[in-house]
């Protein structure tokens, strides 16, 4: 489908000010591609450089520097004499995100049913447990996904392995749009927090058969609603 030709109205995005103890490009960075993820920017949105540093009072520079790290993680595209365009949900791309996503989450998953929980990481992740069902009664899909976000970092980290949470985090970011969409659905929610619930008491019995089982369901589902998302949202999707 063919991109947007007019800028996005800014205005209507909340962005906090420049602080001036950080780099402008990185909260330039970190609040542009928030607001993508967050689906506040739609896909094939067209973002003004110019726009984008008055909104921030910041010069071309960091906004340019803020665009560079926001190509090369696949959330805009340039066009030659068009602009700088959000990009559209890839059904291959997603689908290839989540095959490499799932081979990391398995591989935390056997771990764990291996080495066990430390009981530091059972309590923070019974905390998010928690969370997950108070976001889901407050129909807080935002607050929902950034605790469901932290309860697959925390089992990550219980690894004992430093990088396995960043390398989760960067696969996962060609699904987050994806799983925005999907979150709508108080119903699918409650059936997220209802695996997370499986896939921590597989691993704190030690059943790894199980932990898998429950862990592969778990990740695949995010796959079972593009075509529903296509159709009702079709102009998101290349």
């Amino acid at each position: 489908m063919p991109a947007q030709t007019t800028p996005f109205d800014l205005s209507l995005i909340q962005f906090d000010a420049i602080a001036p103890t950080e780099p402008p490009a990185d909260q330039i960075y970190d609040q542009v591609r928030s607001a993508i993820l967050c689906m506040y920017i739609p896909p094939g949105t067209l973002l003004s450089e110019t726009e984008l540093g008055l909104r921030f009072g910041a010069s071309r520079t960091p906004v340019r520097d803020a665009f560079t790290r926001l190509r090369a993680t696949g959330l805009i595209v340039t066009r030659p004499s068009r602009g700088n365009f959000v990009t559209r949900l890839s059904e291959p791309r997603l689908r290839e995100a989540q095959f490499l996503r799932e081979a990391i989450e398995m591989a935390v998953i056997r771990r764990l049913c291996q080495i066990g929980l430390e009981a530091e990481y059972l309590q923070k992740i019974k905390l998010n447990l928690t969370r997950q069902a108070t976001a889901i009664a407050d129909d807080n899909d935002i607050a929902f996904q950034g605790y469901d976000d932290q309860f697959h970092a925390l089992l990550a980290e219980a690894t004992g392995y430093s990088r396995t949470a960043l390398l989760l985090e960067q696969e996962k970011t060609a699904l987050d749009r994806l799983r925005v969409l999907s979150l709508s659905d108080r119903g699918h929610k409650a059936r997220l927090l209802s695996e997370h619930r499986d896939i921590l008491n597989a691993v704190r019995a030690g059943d790894m058969a199980m932990a898998e089982a429950a862990t592969r369901m778990h990740l695949r589902s995010v796959l079972d609603v593009i075509a529903g998302l296509q159709t009702t949202h079709g102009d998101y999707f290349e």
